[in-house]
């Protein structure tokens, strides 16, 4: 009897390579490549009025210069729009070089080609760019005031605006018993991989064909961005995402300038050609995230339930909009969690400012939801003076009530719609996982030593899976190995582990035999990338599907060969044998590969009876039938008609220093659905990593800009990441909804530890504190500030400012 491994704690099988320091990151390959450097903006706004280059070309090695106007073809033209919508009514984006203006501090320049990075360095720093410096908008107030403009033909700064609505929400505000108003923020933040971006270009000048190596999370997506790009037949360019040393959001923006200028570079020159980014270039040219200014208005009955949901909300998108509006959509879908809200209505702007560019992060849009519906539950609680668990739970879709269809569309164009969950089953795990009924004797011991302790609580449910496809290939080979192929990249998450489990299930074989590759065109040339916690759904049953493909096919070939019917046979540990029947005929899978391909030439002794002359072939059939194909290999693809929605719930205890405000997390629990899992002990990892990036988001983590656009932190002595020390014990439980959109019943887990953290910290801070937060991050000295703050208005009359209340 085979040993099934779908839903067991199978052990990764990446990690003996990876530990043993035997992984191929970007900057592993390319030995003897020429390096790129690049020149970049050290201004947030300006003209670009000359670039002197001539002092560059006296360093030796030097091979090649770049302005934009040594730029040719598609390259000099601006980068595309990845996802339009009708919304974004002014979208606009950079080049790959500047061409008269630069709109942020780190906007590449000059692009210098050398025999190595130290002389392509050397090299940019002789560089003399002449600017004229232009008007700067730094900040969503400076943004909305709009009195100077980031682009001069964007009215208002407002790159797009979006109004969604459900119900009357001005007739149910209005006969509303109880009515608050919020106002929130979250500021700037930015993910920090351990490798940052990376490109690797080899040109073959004799078959004019492309091979690049990009630390990407879409490989499929790059290659057609640089196919365009370059004006190249597709099929002429490959890309490869070899080991990456984390994604997180930045590296599913594609093309960066850099992974077009590399390969053009490469083509240009005739040699292979290479750039990986340093960590100032990544605080200054990738990707930031998170920063919004809300506006909440709620109204409700006396127990707490929601009649109507009002929400204006402003989005910082940067300077440019590549990746479109998907940020602020998953905010405005998002934000409604496990809830039925009433009447809704939600309104974003999304705006331009002289920072970096605003694409997904861990979340993607969900924290900054999730913390303006889980303070406005706070908030609720605190006004009828009841239990905030109660609040909630009055609130709750109900499991009978699924599909639930909140009447709005998301971010992939489809409908809002949750296909499984069970919120008051989850609720009642994290409050015994927490112990939250016994809390109150806690904090009454902690008390009494002199100790502030708060408990927190947010709720959330994720998007995931979304469309439109992945595919899957898997061919046996006549050795019995199981070779499977998915386009979907990977960065860290385990994928060669699950889709072999699920791979070795289906087929029958020891989960040693299977072997994944994940990222390479040349394999998978159709795929989509690695985003918005889809792997395991999208690919996950992509190889299913192809698997299953193969079993099909091996079944009806040993059935021949065995002359029964295909259902009267089994697959175990890689052998196919009639059910029932111990002592019964065999065959080995490896065999039936064999067999699936017809030959002329025996190259070993197994070849020999797939040969001419074995006498295994009906005579008067054709070796491959019409509706066949040789070999045993199969592939398919799964689409879906929608997303996913897994969900999950957080609990935190914290403590807060009386005299120094410091905040230390004593417990963390999580209870999380995301359906059927393959691998529970790879889904309790993700949660851990996701709780983490979400603890330096609440507490530590922010790019601070100053009025002229200069970022104050951009390097790792400034900008704070949590340590192992500042990341607690993440305690788990976990509850299993099957999804009925897929055949394997899942969900996707890779966002669902991040996203409701800067809720829950703020909400036990508030608890311990007893006034409410309103902004965060939030650090020792914000908290010690805003306890004199909250002083003085107690014993003076003077109006609370919007960061300490609801109004």
């Amino acid at each position: 009897m085979s040993t099934r491994q779908f839903g067991e704690k199978v052990q990764r099988r990446e990690d003996p390579r990876l530990l043993t320091g035997n992984g191929r990151y970007l900057d592993d390959l390319g030995r003897g490549a020429l390096q790129a450097a690049f020149v970049r903006s050290p201004h947030a706004h300006a003209r670009v009025v000359d670039v002197d280059i001539d002092d560059a070309w006296e360093v030796d090695g030097v091979e090649a210069i770049y302005t934009w106007d040594d730029l040719t073809g598609r390259v000099a033209e601006p980068l595309p729009v990845l996802i339009p919508h009708p919304a974004l009514t002014h979208p606009r984006v950079g080049y790959c070089l500047a061409k008269d203006e630069v709109n942020h501090v780190g906007e590449a320049v000059v692009m210098v080609v050398a025999r190595d990075r130290y002389v392509a360095e050397d090299a940019a720093s002789r560089i003399r760019v002449r600017y004229e410096a232009l008007p700067v908008v730094v900040g969503i107030d400076n943004a909305r005031a709009a009195a100077q403009l980031v682009h001069d033909d964007v009215p208002d700064n407002v790159s797009a605006h979006l109004l969604q609505e459900v119900g009357d929400v001005e007739a149910a505000m209005a006969a509303a018993p109880h009515r608050l108003t919020l106002e929130l923020e979250i500021e700037r933040s930015a993910c920090m991989p351990m490798e940052g971006k990376g490109v690797l270009a080899r040109w073959d000048a004799d078959e004019q064909s492309l091979r690049l190596y990009s630390s990407t999370q879409t490989s499929t997506g790059v290659r057609a961005a640089v196919a365009a790009k370059l004006g190249m037949p597709l099929a002429k360019v490959e890309c490869i995402a070899p080991d990456v040393g984390g994604g997180f959001g930045v590296k599913i923006m594609h093309p960066w300038p850099e992974e077009v200028l590399v390969p053009w570079a490469a083509r240009n020159l005739g040699r292979d050609v290479k750039w990986t980014e340093d960590r100032r270039e990544h605080f200054v040219s990738s990707a930031h995230e998170r920063g919004q200014v809300q506006e909440v208005e709620v109204g409700f009955d006396d127990e707490g339930r929601l009649l109507a949901l009002d929400v204006r909300f402003w989005h910082d998108n940067g300077a440019y909009t590549p990746y479109g509006i998907i940020v602020p959509i998953i905010t405005a879908t998002q934000l409604l969690g496990p809830y039925k809200p009433g009447a809704y209505r939600v309104e974003f702007w999304s705006l331009y400012t002289n920072t970096v560019l605003v694409t997904p992060y861990r979340g993607a849009g969900r924290p900054q939801g999730c913390y303006a519906m889980e303070r406005t539950m706070d908030a609720i609680a605190a006004q009828l003076g009841l239990d905030r668990t109660e609040v909630r739970s009055r609130n709750f879709i109900q499991p009978d009530e699924m599909p639930y269809d909140h009447g709005l569309m998301f971010q992939d164009g489809r409908p809002l719609r949750y296909d499984s969950g069970d919120f008051p089953a989850s609720l009642a795990k994290l409050k015994a996982l927490v112990g939250w009924d016994d809390f109150a004797a806690y904090r009454r011991e902690a008390e009494a030593a002199g100790r502030r302790v708060g408990l927190g609580i947010g709720c959330y449910v994720e998007g995931t899976g979304v469309g439109p496809y992945e595919g899957g290939h898997v061919h046996v080979e006549t050795s019995g190995r199981v070779n499977v192929a998915t386009g979907l990249t990977t960065q860290g998450q385990g994928h060669q582990t699950i889709l072999a489990q699920i791979v070795a299930d289906e087929l029958g074989v020891r989960i040693e035999d299977v072997h994944v590759t994940t990222g390479d065109t040349r394999r998978m040339a159709y795929a989509v990338g690695t985003f918005a916690s889809r792997g395991a759904v999208m690919s996950g049953n992509a190889v299913m599907l192809a698997a299953r493909v193969v079993r099909t096919k091996a079944l009806r070939i040993a059935a021949d060969a065995l002359e029964v019917s295909p259902d009267d046979l089994q697959v175990e540990d890689g052998v196919i044998s009639v059910k029932g029947t111990p002592d019964g005929p065999r065959i080995d899978l490896s065999t039936v590969a064999v067999m699936s391909n017809p030959l002329r030439y025996a190259f070993d002794a197994s070849a020999q009876a797939a040969t001419q002359f074995a006498g295994t072939f009906d005579p008067d059939k054709p070796p491959v039938a019409d509706d066949d194909e040789p070999g045993l290999e199969g592939q398919d693809f799964y689409s879906p008609t929608q997303a996913t929605f897994a969900n999950g719930m957080h609990a935190a205890v914290v403590e807060t220093d009386p005299v120094t405000a410091e905040i230390r997390i004593l417990r963390y629990c999580v209870v999380h659905d995301c359906g059927v899992m393959v691998n529970p002990m790879i889904v309790e990892g993700q949660v851990h990593g996701g709780v983490a990036q979400g603890v330096g988001g609440a507490l530590y983590e922010r790019m601070a800009y100053d009025e002229s656009g200069q970022l104050l932190n951009a390097s790792f002595m400034d900008f704070l990441i949590p340590y192992a020390s500042e990341v607690p014990f993440v305690e788990t439980d976990h509850l299993e909804t099957p999804s009925p959109l897929n055949p394997l019943g899942i969900k996707g887990a890779g966002e669902a530890g991040t996203i409701p953290v800067t809720a829950v910290i703020a909400s036990a801070i508030e608890d311990a504190e007893g006034f409410p937060i309103r902004s965060m991050p939030i650090s020792p000295s914000e908290l010690w500030e805003l306890r004199q703050r909250h002083a003085r208005s107690t014993t003076t009359p003077d109006p609370v400012p919007a960061q300490e209340g609801s109004r």
